[in-house]
């Protein structure tokens, strides 16, 4: 039996998240409301705050994976791209709601999320892209979140 699907979150992203959802209930102080575009359409709000609330159910806030260099979400990840010298990395995390973190974030979803996972340091991966192109990728490595690489 597989276990439901858990959506890692900083707890930033969290705050963001609930603050969203309670502006976007009526709830929310009227400071609150100049932070988020507000769907224009009542249809397009209540998509919005159903994906909020599925997204905080199933939500694991902050909760440090373990630092086995073996990526997953919740970790920061650095890559090397075949043919650049510079290594790029990201937060492994929902993007959705992400936006106020320091590192660009990718989603475990994204081509490149579905590609490292699992992956260990050394290791070469590659995905499609979304205009086609197969990227090819090496992990240099991946600790959690806010834990400072050794």
């Amino acid at each position: 039996m597989s276990q439901p699907s858990r959506t890692w979150l900083t707890p930033s992203a969290h705050a963001r998240l609930t603050r969203e959802l309670a502006v976007l209930e009526g709830q929310g102080d009227t400071g609150a409301e100049q932070e988020f575009a507000l769907p224009p359409s009542e249809d397009a709000r209540q998509a919005r705050i159903t994906r909020i609330q599925e997204i905080l159910s199933e939500a694991v806030v902050g909760e440090t994976p373990p630092d086995d260099g073996i990526v997953e979400p919740g970790m920061t990840v650095t890559v090397r791209y075949e043919g650049d010298d510079e290594p790029e990395t990201f937060l492994l995390s929902l993007r959705d709601g992400a936006s106020d973190e320091e590192l660009p974030v990718y989603s475990p979803e994204s081509p490149i999320g579905q590609a490292l996972i699992g992956a260990k340091p050394g290791e070469e991966r590659s995905y499609t892209a979304p205009n086609g192109r197969t990227i090819r990728v090496t992990l240099v490595g991946a600790h959690p979140y806010g834990v400072d690489a050794a």
